[in-house]
């Protein structure tokens, strides 16, 4: 193949063969300049999001499944404070779905599934193919890191855009985020699309058109899709940070408490995967479902499974308080005013709890799995001038200093009450 003229094709405008453009990605013909001129070429000209987004997912190793049920998953877009992935996937699977969950790290100020897992001791998200299939055969869910075999030629392009100031373009999100999710060979996927203070995407409107995107292109790439947009102007999650949120996770798996945000969008985002699916005569049908698994302790179940098959200790959801580690200091974020709190800057926030070393600021960096926020106060939350916002947990007493100084600016207050915004904006088929 003769790049330099597909590159040229590209910034005319003409058509080009996708395709072949990333088997040379995967396969390490097409040089780091080229990958990175093609994606300032995409950004500038558009390409066909179903055929890059399908070339991507065969350029490695798609995966295909024999049982007897569908094989389903959920992918969020990245929030704050958003555990619904740990509880979803013994949900779906406590409902008679197969869960193969590829998920990712910390992005951003978002916080990453499989670091809030490895927050369990002995937990690994590393897995290949062999032991995944024995595990969804087992427990029938999983949640895991993407393997090298995985949508290698995305992996490649990721990092190239990284530098080259094209990651936030519809159609390379669009292939980024489906060329993993479809090569686990799935039979229906449901996609949280967050916007708000917390999200990537901060309007109704870019949400809008990546849950267009998302959703067309997945369904013309053979996978049935629908997407929910959710509210992310506060945390979903009343805790943020790894071990932090996975205590939230035991205590809804468990009924210690409820949080009703992080319940409704959990069991929303469930219903819509089994009606995809077919276990469900629609979504709503689904939502009692997935409600019935969280209360009944089924969902707990399937992931006290889980744990134990990825090494985790098998006594977690009966000891979980026991195993998860605590940071050595915990100080209270005093409210600056009297008022309701009216307004959340969620990407403030994570900024403050990854400094804290929930996250990482560059590739490669040790994540503390005790440090984060918890008991926070959500928007109409009624405080008295020194009342509790939440509390920091740290690593030093500096760091605590810090996050309190960061939390308290990203509040705002009125006198009156604000409405309570809605968790579930839109939905998207």
């Amino acid at each position: 193949m003769d790049i330099a003229r597909l590159l040229a094709d590209l910034r005319d405008g003409l058509p080009v063969d996708v395709a072949g453009f990333v088997r040379g990605l995967a396969d390490g013909s097409v040089s780091d300049a080229q990958a990175g001129a093609f994606a300032m070429g995409v950004c500038c000209r558009g390409v066909d999001a179903v055929a890059l987004t399908q070339a991507m997912r065969d350029s490695g190793a798609v995966l295909d499944w024999d049982l007897p049920g569908p094989v389903l998953d959920k992918h969020s877009t990245g929030g704050v404070g958003d555990p619904v992935s740990l509880l979803l996937a013994p949900a779906l699977a406590a409902c008679g779905a197969y869960v193969p969950m590829i998920s990712g790290r910390g992005l951003g100020h978002t916080g990453g599934t499989l670091d809030k897992l490895e927050a369990i001791p002995g937990f690994a998200v590393e897995m290949d193919e062999a032991r995944l299939r024995r595990q969804i055969e087992q427990a029938r869910c999983a949640i895991v890191a993407a393997s090298a075999e995985i949508a290698p030629a995305d992996r490649r392009l990721y990092a190239i855009r990284d530098l080259t100031g094209t990651v936030e373009n519809t159609a390379l999100i669009t292939a980024s985020i489906l060329s993993k999710k479809l090569a686990a060979g799935l039979d229906g996927l449901v996609l949280d699309v967050k916007c708000g203070s917390g999200a990537f995407m901060k309007t109704r409107v870019e949400a809008e058109v990546l849950a267009r995107s998302l959703v067309d292109t997945a369904n013309g790439a053979g996978c049935r899709t629908t997407a929910l947009i959710t509210d992310m102007d506060q945390p979903l999650a009343m805790a943020m940070g790894n071990a932090l949120e996975v205590a939230e996770v035991m205590e809804t798996l468990t009924a210690t408490s409820i949080n009703p945000g992080l319940w409704t969008v959990t069991c929303a985002l469930g219903g819509e995967a089994l009606a995809l699916g077919g276990l469900a005569e629609d979504a709503e049908t689904g939502e009692g479902m997935i409600a019935d698994a969280l209360e009944s302790g089924r969902a707990a179940e399937y992931f006290a499974r889980m744990v134990a098959l990825q090494g985790g200790p098998a006594d977690f959801v009966d000891r979980w308080p026991d195993r998860l580690p605590s940071a050595p200091i915990v100080a209270e974020v005093p409210s600056p005013r009297a008022g309701h709190v009216a307004r959340i800057d969620g990407q403030a926030l994570g900024m403050a709890v990854l400094r804290l070393g929930a996250g990482r600021v560059r590739a490669g960096q040790r994540v503390n799995p005790s440090v984060g926020l918890s008991e926070i106060a959500g928007i109409g939350a009624d405080v008295e001038l020194g009342d509790p916002l939440g509390f920091v947990h740290a690593a030093t007493e500096d760091d605590a200093a810090a996050a309190i100084h960061a939390i308290q600016a990203a509040y705002g207050f009125e006198d009156h009450e604000p409405a309570q915004p809605d968790r579930i904006l839109g939905r998207i088929a």
